[in-house]
């Protein structure tokens, strides 16, 4: 790692994103937070330095930035923030904690994160500011679009396509060949053995439809 990176946002999605970065020996500048009702001093040993505007004084290409909004169910808000600071010409870290696996092939684009105890095997993509969450399993040959959340615990058998925006909850399982569908939910827990449609929300064992977003 070649660059500082800052960390956007001031949650609990941040604060393990920065312990992934301290592990590594990252040079951290400082964290951003435009939330008033977050607003904290620092975070393990890291300063605020700011709202978003902060990032201004830094020279676009000396810094790269790292995504620290997780999701809930919708991944509409750490998806704006990605593209609010893209559209002033900022550019985010890969970010790989040491404790996952990763193939050599697997192909992991900008602002991706792939978290401790996380596996990724063999012609799978990870799509731009997509989360591979802590303890995920994806096997091989799945693609994860951009900004979709595989959250803690998730198994993707051989072959899953995740549109982009999709949130897969906590320890759901999703057999393989499986298809989930652009802004989709996947409940936690849930067993997947048919493909979720665009904006579906899910849940059960096995997986069936509770509501369209």
């Amino acid at each position: 790692m070649d660059k500082p990176v800052i960390v956007v946002g001031a949650g609990g999605h941040a604060k393990v994103v920065i312990a992934a970065l301290q592990k590594q020996g990252a040079t951290i500048l400082g964290i951003l937070e435009a939330a008033v009702d977050k607003k904290k001093d620092s975070i393990l040993g890291v300063a605020v330095i700011g709202d978003d505007d902060a990032v201004l004084r830094y020279e676009k290409e000396a810094i790269l930035l790292v995504n620290g909004i997780g999701s809930i169910g919708s991944t509409q808000l750490r998806r704006n923030v990605f593209l609010k600071f893209k559209k002033w010409g900022y550019h985010f870290m890969v970010l790989i904690h040491p404790a996952a696996i990763v193939a050599d092939d697997v192909a992991l684009k900008e602002g991706s994160q792939v978290m401790a105890g996380a596996v990724i095997e063999t012609g799978t993509v990870i799509g731009v500011n997509a989360i591979v969450n802590t303890g995920a399993t994806v096997n091989h040959d799945c693609l994860v679009e951009a900004h979709a959340h595989i959250a803690p615990g998730v198994t993707l058998c051989g072959g899953v396509t995740i549109d982009e925006g999709a949130h897969i909850g906590a320890g759901s399982t999703l057999i393989q060949g499986m298809k989930i569908g652009k802004e989709a939910v996947v409940g936690a827990g849930a067993l997947v053995i048919k493909p979720v449609k665009e904006k579906q929300v899910v849940y059960g064992n096995p997986a069936k439809e509770v509501k369209k977003i």
